[in-house]
């Protein structure tokens, strides 16, 4: 990252710009940094400025306590006015949520696409999501960061032997290095629910894109974003999982955004 800027609350924000054209910020999901969203940034820089960041307390950029998911906010208010007082939102998973959010606070969005933010569907569901929100905060006040990770990737549904694999791996070091950032990012998704009341406010045209090669419960989560929003339209791409191809991504986000 080879810009700063300052939120709100004093917490310095790492940022990079790449491209000409209408402002799009890039918003990473869960055990993410902005390094994550770099190649799709790369593939937008032909028709916008695409600007990746990390969010606070990952990679270049600091944190301030306590958390709340109006400080994230605030980073995006910081950005915003960084790169020219207004942008478009794109956000990946748990990233999808907060720029919804953001938009929802009244942040001078143009518009906002998001992919798979993972919101939960059914009582069950929400259940599940309640004991993982309790287990999280529980080994974090411990400082298992380990344990943290491995809860978190239970979540996605990662198979038990898959799990332990990467625990062996060089990988393993930098996930539990922003493992804390796994609470903010639990904040974000406000127990899970679909927020519905919040997204009949937002007055931007809304994208919701998600795979048709990954489980069913994303593609309904992501369907009931764009069904929640005024002006929401739903797409889904073949053969995409929640790990999604930016090549394929791309040309979607730059019809939708231009």
């Amino acid at each position: 990252m080879d810009k700063k800027t300052i939120s709100r609350d004093g917490t310095e924000l790492a940022y990079a710009r790449v491209g000409q054209g209408p402002a799009v910020i890039l918003v990473s999901g869960a055990m993410s940094t902005g390094g994550t969203t770099a190649p799709l940034g790369d593939l937008l820089a032909d028709r916008f400025t695409a600007v990746r960041y990390d969010r606070r307390g990952r990679g270049e950029s600091g944190d301030t306590a306590p958390y709340a998911v109006a400080r994230e906010v605030e980073d995006l208010a910081a950005l915003i006015d960084a790169v020219g007082g207004e942008a478009a939102l794109y956000g990946m998973s748990s990233g999808g949520a907060l720029a919804l959010e953001a938009a929802a606070s009244g942040l001078p969005v143009r518009r906002v696409a998001v992919y798979e933010p993972p919101f939960a569907l059914g009582e069950e569901a929400l259940r599940e999501r309640g004991e993982y929100t309790a287990r999280l905060t529980e080994a974090l006040a411990l400082g298992r960061r380990g344990d943290a990770v491995e809860l978190f990737l239970r979540l996605t549904g990662l198979a038990e032997e898959m799990i332990q694999r990467a625990r062996q791996s060089p990988m393993w070091e930098g996930m539990e290095a922003i493992a804390p950032s796994l609470a903010y990012d639990d904040a974000v998704m406000g127990g899970g629910r679909v927020p519905r009341e919040r997204l009949a406010s937002l007055e931007v045209p809304v994208l919701a894109v998600a795979g048709g090669a990954g489980p069913r419960w994303l593609r309904d989560a992501t369907r009931a974003v764009a069904e929640a929003a005024p002006q929401g339209s739903y797409r889904e791409l073949a053969d995409q999982t929640h790990m999604v191809d930016p090549h394929v991504l791309a040309p979607v986000l730059a019809e939708f955004l231009t």
